[in-house]
């Protein structure tokens, strides 16, 4: 793989962060309904929804198979629901147990106020959305879109979603040998996305090019597309606040 250099460990880069994160916006969600941050903003979730629109556009036919890694409190995959995709074709997976709570709890909720302004039934609201505890580093995604996919079948996502999870995972603790936990991401992301399917993502600690040289090394991927990004300049030279860069894996 490429040398990237990666940013200093953080309690960013820890479980223990996350799962107090979470327990405290589970909390809040109970007590007042709070759903919680949205990692990097709300402009952020539009772009990457309308990528997806562009290049994966919802299909009553053959509806396209959808996972984030890292899901959180679920708002991308909400967010993708209300613009067209099959809820039953949706899926999250986050290694924090209070994150994937909350996202029930936000889809029960939502399912809620869907059957009272649709007639549509429950298979067709937000609750649909299916979300699992998965330590994707270590474990099996727990579901595939295909029923009739054997148990080995791993490439089965028409599109595979990242939010800020990469950045999180580069800021936890090296190995005794210097190894990032971070650094079987990449391949792993490669063998779960359906030949001629996307990945795609969105960071704050990594630039385009950074991203490309991450994705493309060691793995079945190559780059696809960028969604643009404010840009901003500082000492003669220009940057972006984020960077979303989407691959595929050839056909």
């Amino acid at each position: 793989m490429s040398e990237v250099d990666l940013p200093p460990a953080s309690r960013l880069g820890t479980k223990e962060h996350w799962d107090n994160v979470y327990a405290s916006e589970l909390a809040n969600f109970a007590e007042i309904g709070d759903e919680g941050e949205i990692w990097f903003g709300e402009d952020s979730v539009e772009k990457m929804v309308d990528w997806a629109m562009d290049n994966i556009p919802p299909s009553s036919e053959s509806p396209p198979s959808i996972i984030e890694i890292g899901s959180g409190n679920g708002t991308l995959l909400f967010a993708l629901h209300e613009a067209g995709y099959a809820p039953n074709r949706i899926y999250g997976v986050d290694y924090s147990e209070d994150a994937v709570k909350l996202s029930q709890a936000i889809g029960r909720s939502r399912q809620e106020q869907h059957e009272e302004d649709d007639e549509a039934g429950p298979e067709a609201g937000p609750a649909a959305i299916r979300f699992a505890v998965c330590d994707f580093l270590n474990e099996p995604v727990p579901f595939s879109p295909e029923p009739s996919a054997g148990t080995e079948e791993t490439a089965v996502w028409d599109l595979v979603l990242d939010k800020g999870t990469f950045d999180a995972m580069v800021l936890a603790q090296k190995n005794n040998d210097g190894k990032s936990p971070a650094d079987t991401y990449p391949s792993k992301i490669g063998d779960i996305v359906k030949p001629g399917g996307h990945f795609l993502i969105t960071s704050c600690n990594f630039t385009e090019d950074e991203l490309k040289a991450k994705f493309t090394s060691g793995t079945s991927l190559i780059y696809h597309s960028r969604i643009p990004f404010p840009t901003f300049s500082f000492g003669g030279k220009s940057g972006n606040v984020y960077s979303s860069v989407a691959f595929q894996k050839p056909a």
